[in-house]
């Protein structure tokens, strides 16, 4: 005959198992929209966002407009580029701005701020452009600027 009792190390190994699945799942869901780091809405604007004061960018440097889920650059005077802060990898927003390269909470990827190539994956695709303008000395971004 079996015996139908099951060691302690079985038990342990399956309430182990459960607790890593339960805690993978919430990781998915924060990258994936649902948490703190995720977007909500498009990962561009769809109507004109202003930005405030053109020269909070420096020159030669960026800022990130994380509310805005917005990063914009100015490689030389007068001349703006922006980009999606939101990760093209699974949408987290980005957290900051160091020497030129925008980075991603949730996995690590870095991008330019200058051009909005990936630098270090696991994201493979670019951020993506978005119009901006100074205009009377605010910047605007998103559609018609």
């Amino acid at each position: 005959m079996s015996s139908p009792t099951a060691s302690p190390a079985s038990r342990r190994t399956v309430l182990r198992g459960a607790a890593l699945a339960g805690a993978a799942g919430l990781g998915v869901t924060a990258c994936a929209g649902g948490g703190t780091g995720g977007t909500r809405g498009p990962a561009v604007p769809t109507a004109p966002v202003d930005l405030g004061a053109a020269g909070e960018v420096p020159v030669g440097g960026a800022r990130l407009y994380r509310e805005q889920r917005l990063v914009v650059s100015q490689p030389a005077a007068g001349q703006y580029k922006a980009f999606s802060a939101v990760c093209t990898h699974a949408g987290c927003v980005a957290d900051k701005i160091e020497d030129g390269k925008v980075s991603c909470p949730c996995h690590g990827s870095t991008f330019d701020a200058t051009t909005g190539k990936v630098l270090q994956g696991p994201a493979s695709v670019p951020l993506p452009a978005v119009p901006v303008k100074a205009d009377g000395g605010k910047l605007i971004a998103g559609p018609d600027a």
